[in-house]
């Protein structure tokens, strides 16, 4: 199993969303977050005012899912996320060793 976090774009949520229930994702958690990579943030005007902004706020999407659905998930998550400008975000993939469902206590790849 594997465990795949994206940070991508606000506005992409919806997109990258459609995108993975449609291929047959059953579940994911999305969190609001901010950061910064090679963007290194942004400058704002607020009230006449110019101040720079450090951290840029993303959302990360995890899914946990079986070895053989990785390649179509991260194609998925690039495709329905991409801009191609600097921003768009990273995919980070780790081995999930165990996933256990609390209600049932089903463990593996039944719970996911």
């Amino acid at each position: 199993m594997k465990f795949v976090a994206a940070i991508i774009r606000q506005f992409k949520l919806e997109d990258v969303k459609q995108a993975l229930t449609e291929r047959g994702v059953s579940g994911m958690t999305i969190t609001e977050v901010r950061g910064f990579g090679r963007q290194k943030g942004r400058t704002e005007v607020y009230r006449g005012s110019e101040y720079k902004v450090d951290f840029v706020p993303k959302i990360k999407l995890e899914v946990a899912i079986s070895d053989d659905k990785l390649r179509e998930v991260l194609d998925t998550i690039i495709r329905a996320a991409q801009t191609e400008q600097v921003g768009d975000g990273k995919i980070f993939v780790t081995d999930l060793t165990e996933v256990v469902r609390i209600r049932t206590g089903e463990s593996g790849e039944e719970a996911v």
